[in-house]
């Protein structure tokens, strides 16, 4: 996929810089005063690459399926592309709104359909960088308090989303469990309604790695068993063994570039 003219005009444009990657060794100062949701989140997003996610280009493979995300200060390009025998698909969405390509054909789609895409493509993007994008504008935070799950203690907190600005989705829930020690994402849990599905999940942090000082994780995609549980009570239920192990989610041959100011 590295030959396509279209990604390499895009990475061009943007000015990328390689550096050489290493290991997050950010130390998290003791805290000595209750902390706010904002607060939580900051730490978590410093400890997890910082400032550097709002200049970087982003590669990686999920599901046997390309995609690139480019971040350059306020302007972003989120790039998803399908491959089939000699046919690409190129979905992108930037601050403009969102295109689709088919080789280099730009594609007329009904604006269902693109939403549609749209949010598709928003989403995996979203997972890929937790924590990174819990300051947009459209974030609502509210700290719920602490939790201990397998022996370890959380900040345990809530997201919901403005409807101007949340996207379709804006009415899904999220619970973030935020590690008091490393202020890292170790568990996160979501309510969604997609039409006739309605349901919840939660999800576990592993593999964690540093890719040029930028952090990824994959994660165990669990359901609940009972219908009778609520989200907020997912990291309990987890911690009981009482949720079942529907997918995973991996990121793969993820690369890294930092991009000129």
């Amino acid at each position: 996929m590295k030959n396509y003219l279209l990604l390499v005009f895009v990475v061009v444009l943007f000015g990328c810089k390689n550096e050489n990657s290493n290991t997050n060794t950010i130390t998290i100062e003791a805290v000595t005063k209750a902390l706010t949701a904002d607060e939580i989140i900051n730490k978590s997003i410093e400890v997890s690459g910082g400032e550097k996610f709002k200049k970087s280009s982003l590669k990686f493979e999920f599901r046997d399926v390309y995609y690139q995300a480019l971040r350059k200060n306020h302007e972003f390009l989120l790039v998803r592309i399908l491959v089939k025998d000699n046919d690409s698909i190129f979905d992108m969405l930037s601050n403009v709104g969102f295109e689709r390509y088919d080789n280099k054909d730009f594609v007329k789609l009904e604006d269902s359909i693109a939403k549609k895409y749209e949010a598709s493509v928003n989403s995996v993007h979203y997972f890929s960088v937790l924590p990174y994008g819990l300051n947009d504008e459209a974030v609502n935070k509210a700290l719920l308090g602490s939790e201990q799950i397998k022996g370890k203690d959380y900040y345990k907190i809530k997201v919901t989303f403005s409807a101007e600005g949340g996207g379709e989705d804006h009415e899904d829930i999220f619970i973030y469990w935020i590690n008091k020690q490393s202020f890292k994402l170790d568990y996160f849990a979501y309510s969604y309604n997609e039409g006739k599905e309605i349901g919840m999940r939660f999800r576990e942090a592993y593999n964690e790695r540093y890719v040029n000082e930028l952090r990824f994780v994959d994660y165990n995609n669990y359901k609940a068993k009972d219908a009778k549980f609520t989200l907020e009570n997912l990291g309990k239920v987890f911690e009981n063994n009482q949720l079942e192990l529907l997918s995973k989610i991996e990121l793969k041959n993820i690369e890294v570039q930092l991009v000129d100011n």
